[in-house]
C-alpha cells in the first residue's frame, strides 16, 4: 500500500464527503478509493469512516486521524518544493488566527504585500478575541499579544509593543489631564476586562527612574474586546491604559493621546504560537517573518504620517520577504 496516496484519498474523502467524488477528481476506479482507505483502517486497526447509502462522515478517530493526515500531506509537499529549490513558490492555504482588532489594524493593512508576493497562496484569517485550541481549529500559526497561558504550544517572541495611558483631547479638556499616575484615581477610566473569565485592567505599576507607583483604576464601564476599549475612549468616555499597538492610528492622527508619558509601564510581547507536535511549515515561517518585519517598521517610525507608515512598511517588509524567501530554501534542505 502507498501509504502517503491513501492519506491523500482518505483526506479527500473527508474533505467531500464522497468516494465517487475522490475517484472522478482522481480518475480512477471509485473502488480503488474505497480499497485505500479500507486498508488504511486495517493498518491502523481503527474505523476511520462511517459510511451510508447517502454520506461519508469520519468516525471520532477519523476525525483525529484526519488532522494529522493532513498536516503530513502539506509537510510533503513542502519537502518536494524545497529539494527543488523552489520554496520560495508558496501555494495552497495558510490558517492563520489573531484578535480582531490587532488583524483589523495591522494584519489586514499589510496583507496584500505577502499576498502579491505570493499568488498561488491562500490565506484564510480567523479573527477570533478568544484563544483558540489551535489544532482542533486547524490554525498553523496564531499571534497573540501578552502572556501565554498554554503550556501545550510554542511561541516566539516577534515584537515587543509599550503599554500606555491614553484619552481624547476632549475628554482631558473636560476633566483635567493627570499629571502624575496618582491623578489617574480621580478620573473614569475604561476598564479592560479579558472574555473567558480574565481578572480586569485594573491595577498598575509605573516607574520612573528609582520611582514606583502603583494605582488601581476606578471605571463605571467594563469592556471584554479591544474593539470596545477603542471605541469608547475615541467616544470621550474616559482614559485607558492599552497597548499602543491597538490606538496606532488615532496616535498618529492626534484623535487620541498619549499621557504620563515620562512614565512606563510594563512591556507586552506579541508572539507567534505554533501548535506542539506541528513543524513550522515555510509558509508559517515566511508569513512569521514579515509580520515580525513590518512590526518592526512600525515601532521605528510610529511618528509618521499615516500614509508613509503604510508606504515604509510594505516597501520594507517586501524586501523583507525575498530575503527570507532564500534563507528558507537553504533551511529547509
Amino acid at each position: 500500500m502507498d501509504r502517503l496516496a491513501a492519506l491523500e484519498m482518505f483526506v479527500r474523502v473527508v474533505d467531500t464527503g464522497s468516494f465517487s467524488a475522490v475517484a472522478r477528481n482522481q480518475e480512477i476506479g471509485q473502488p480503488a478509493v474505497s480499497k485505500a482507505v479500507v486498508q488504511l483502517e486495517e493498518w491502523l486497526g481503527v474505523s476511520l469512516l462511517m459510511r451510508s447509502t447517502r454520506s461519508v462522515v469520519p468516525t471520532e478517530a477519523g476525525r483525529t486521524f484526519y488532522e494529522h493526515a493532513k498536516r503530513t500531506i502539506e509537510e510533503a509537499h513542502e519537502a518536494v518544493l524545497a529539494a527543488r529549490g523552489s520554496a520560495h513558490g508558496l501555494s495552497g492555504k495558510l490558517r492563520v488566527s489573531t484578535s480582531v482588532c490587532f488583524g483589523r489594524l495591522h494584519v489586514i493593512p499589510n496583507l496584500s504585500a505577502f499576498l502579491a508576493e505570493h499568488p498561488d497562496l491562500d490565506i484564510e484569517l480567523v479573527l477570533d478575541d478568544r484563544h483558540l485550541d489551535l489544532v482542533n481549529e486547524g490554525i498553523d500559526v496564531s499571534l497573540r499579544m501578552g502572556a501565554m497561558p498554554d503550556s501545550n504550544m510554542t511561541a516566539r517572541r516577534i515584537a515587543e509593543g509599550r503599554r500606555i495611558v491614553v484619552a481624547t483631547p476632549a475628554y482631558l479638556q473636560r476633566h483635567g489631564t493627570p499629571k502624575s499616575p496618582g491623578d489617574l484615581v480621580s478620573h473614569q477610566a475604561v476598564i479592560y476586562a479579558p472574555g473567558g473569565g480574565g481578572e480586569p485592567w485594573t491595577s498598575w505599576t509605573f516607574r520612573k527612574a528609582t520611582a514606583e507607583v502603583s494605582v488601581v483604576l476606578r471605571g463605571r464601564l467594563k469592556v471584554t474586546a479591544a474593539e470596545g476599549i477603542r471605541g469608547a475612549v475615541n467616544n470621550d468616555m474616559g482614559l485607558a491604559v492599552f497597548w499602543e499597538w491597538n490606538f496606532s492610528p488615532e496616535l498618529r492622527s492626534g484623535k487620541v493621546v498619549e499621557i504620563l508619558q515620562d512614565w512606563a509601564l510594563p512591556l507586552t510581547n506579541l508572539s507567534a504560537v505554533y501548535p506542539t507536535g506541528r513543524l513550522a511549515s515555510t509558509k508559517a515561517r515566511l508569513f512569521v517573518s514579515f509580520v515580525e518585519q513590518y512590526m518592526g517598521v512600525m515601532n521605528s517610525v510610529s511618528q509618521e504620517p499615516e500614509r508613509a507608515l503604510t508606504q515604509s512598511v510594505q516597501e520594507r517588509a517586501g524586501r523583507h520577504t525575498q530575503q527570507v524567501r532564500q534563507a528558507a530554501v537553504v533551511a529547509d534542505r
